[in-house]
Parts: C-alpha cells; sequence; structure tokens
C-alpha cells in the first residue's frame, strides 16, 4: 500500500485505511511531527485522502475517496466528508456532520452539531479577494445546529445560517438566515418555515 503516516500521529484504534493516502502532513513552515494530530475510534479513510497535521478528530470519523483536509482544525464526532471535498486549515465542525462530495469549506468556518451539506457547497471566506489585506478580513460562514444547505449552494463570508434552516438548491446565500427559515434563490430569500414542512413538522430528518 503507497500510504503515509507521519511522525506523531495517533489513532484511538486501527483505522480502516485505503491505498494512497497520507495523515499528518506537515504544512509550510513545519517539520514533520512537529505538531500532534489525533483521530479517534473507528475511522475510515479512504483511498487519495491527505490529512495535514495539527488535527484533532472525533470518533467514527470517515473519507470518501480524494478528500483533504488542512491542518489545525478541530473536527468532532460522527464526521463524514465526502468524495473530492476540501476542508481549510483553523475550522471547527462539531458532532454528527455530514459534507456530500465536492463541499468546499474554507478556514475560519464554523459548522455546528448536525448540520448537513450537500454536494459542491461553497462557503467563501475573502470579501476582497487579492485586496492589499485580504488576509486580515478572512470570515468563514456560521452554520447552525441543524442547518441543512442544498446542493450547488454558495455562502458569502461571514454569513450565519440559523439553527435547523433550509437553503434550497443552488441558493446565493448573501446575508444571514433567521432560525428555522427556509431560503432560496439568487439572492436567497426566506420563502417559507421549516415547521411547515410535513416531513421535518414530523420530526424526520432525510439523509
Amino acid at each position: 500500500m503507497d500510504s503515509n503516516i507521519f511522525p506523531n500521529v495517533f489513532f484511538a484504534n486501527e483505522p480502516t485505511l485505503g491505498a494512497f493516502f497520507i495523515v499528518g502532513e506537515p504544512a509550510r513552515g513545519m517539520a514533520a511531527g512537529e505538531v500532534e494530530t489525533r483521530i479517534g475510534a473507528r475511522a475510515v479513510i479512504r483511498s487519495h485522502t491527505v490529512i495535514y497535521a495539527g488535527n484533532v478528530i472525533g470518533d467514527d470519523f470517515q473519507t470518501g475517496h480524494g478528500v483533504l483536509v488542512r491542518e489545525e482544525n478541530y473536527i468532532g464526532d460522527n464526521v463524514s466528508i465526502g468524495s473530492h471535498s476540501i476542508v481549510e486549515h483553523h475550522v471547527r465542525i462539531g458532532n454528527d456532520v455530514r459534507l456530500h462530495s465536492g463541499v468546499f469549506v474554507p478556514e475560519y468556518s464554523i459548522l455546528e452539531d448536525g448540520c448537513w451539506l450537500g454536494p459542491h457547497v461553497v462557503i467563501t471566506n475573502a470579501r476582497y479577494p487579492l485586496s492589499p489585506r485580504a488576509k486580515e478580513h478572512l470570515q468563514g460562514a456560521h452554520i447552525k445546529r441543524g442547518a441543512k444547505i442544498g446542493a450547488n449552494v454558495t455562502i458569502l463570508p461571514g454569513v450565519v445560517i440559523g439553527e435547523n434552516a433550509l437553503v434550497g438548491a443552488g441558493a446565493m446565500v448573501t446575508h444571514d438566515v433567521p432560525d428555522g427559515a427556509v431560503v432560496i434563490g439568487n439572492p436567497a430569500r426566506v420563502v417559507n418555515r421549516v415547521t411547515a414542512i410535513p416531513d421535518y413538522a414530523r420530526g424526520l430528518r432525510p439523509d
């Protein structure tokens, strides 16, 4: 198996590992093993996944194929990151979070417990790309507990998606979304309440 586990990487127990993966890759300017990487029990890391050093990841973590997780993130229990998704550095992800395939989560984003991001969701964090102070003002989105983001949604820097909100597929989210709201369109606008949708009103959570 062509793979590489760098020094100072600790698994809570023997993980399930695909081919051609890397865990503990040092960030630019760091030496191999300079910072600790911890991954909890029952991890499943599929082929061509790269996980940088300095991550703290909980139990029951799994990746699809070709996933990139940059350095210094905190990731909770029972988190699934789909194939070809990217999580940049200094991101906080809670428990029971699912990212489907092709999702992009930039640095300084916060994803609370139980949120769900559909395929090809893109979060942005640079208000004025390539401006002289762009990197000083990076701000990812804050997606609150239980929020659901449909496929191909784009979320602008600093936007807060409220608890249990539902963002319809293809929306461009330019402003904060209230708790429990349903939003659609470009720019996204409130069109309903989640509690008015029978499946959610009954407490169901579609996968």
